[in-house]
């Protein structure tokens, strides 16, 4: 196993409730950070022991070298080996790519609870992909870039109109890009294919399935699709982007997942 990074905000005072930890996974191009910038903070504050991993050839992660050779399953032992080193059990809050790393982990292991936002659907990108082409060709173009070549070699405002919507400040979208990379080619090209028969996910985990509105990579239909392979209804978050843990209102979208956990998690000690 390569040594992976995790960063770890707790609270500073217990809970008052015994609450498990939050394990939170990233998606393509990105590491740990995009869950610190403000996701971990705001969550240990309130009262949340959180943690983000950054998967094999990403962020602070060993892998950098092999990136463009790692598959979708060395993703999923990386959020089983993180899980390990946790107290306990976590629960499992993953970002496009990451919610679909987390869809094949919930195949092995159980946990308390799972948030997919913005998640790549079961049957896999192809759909998806072909309707970012037409939506915007130059974002789309751009993308391919970023995969490629890495963050310098591209257009930022193609990037901005990828992960963003139009409420996100240019200044502040310029803060994220430069800390983008490039992806592994052999995670894009099996998630870009066709799935027409996807796992049976086991639905006595409660799940929350979280879509934003002005997404053009993963659009709410494609939402809504991965909602009802696990059983619940999709929440689409108006006016939001695909980054929607750091645009403007990321807030609402944390505080969405702090009550909808205390509710389920609090119906779960009932039971």
């Amino acid at each position: 196993m390569p040594t992976l990074e995790l960063i770890s905000r707790r609270p500073a005072a217990a809970a008052p409730v015994r609450r498990p930890p939050l394990l939170f996974v990233h998606g393509a191009f990105c590491g740990a950070w995009i869950w610190d910038a403000t996701f971990l903070p705001w969550f240990a504050e309130r009262g949340w022991e959180a943690h983000a991993v950054s998967l094999r050839g990403h962020g602070g992660s060993d892998g950098h070298d092999g990136l463009r050779w790692h598959g979708v399953s060395d993703y999923v032992e990386d959020v089983l080996a993180t899980i390990d080193r946790l107290s306990e059990p976590p629960v499992l809050i993953g970002h496009s790519m990451g919610g679909l790393v987390i869809q094949r982990a919930l195949l092995r292991r159980s946990a308390p609870a799972a948030v997919l936002m913005a998640s790549t659907p079961p049957h896999g990108l192809m759909e998806a992909s072909l309707g970012f082409a037409l939506r915007d060709p130059y974002a789309f173009q751009q993308m391919g870039v970023l995969m490629a070549c890495g963050s310098r070699h591209v257009d930022p405002e193609g990037i901005r109109r990828a992960m963003f919507s139009d409420r996100m400040p240019h200044a502040e979208a310029e803060r994220y890009e430069p800390l983008l990379q490039e992806e592994s080619q052999r995670v894009l090209f099996e998630t870009m294919g066709w799935n027409p028969f996807p796992a049976i996910y086991d639905r006595t985990i409660p799940s929350l399935v979280i879509g934003a509105e002005r997404d053009i990579l993963i659009p709410p239909d494609h939402v809504t699709s991965t909602a009802r392979l696990f059983g619940t209804d999709p929440v689409i978050m108006p006016g939001r982007g695909h980054a929607m843990m750091l645009e403007p209102g990321w807030d609402e979208v944390a505080g969405l997942i702090h009550d909808w956990l205390e509710r389920t998690l609090a119906l779960r000690d009932a039971a």
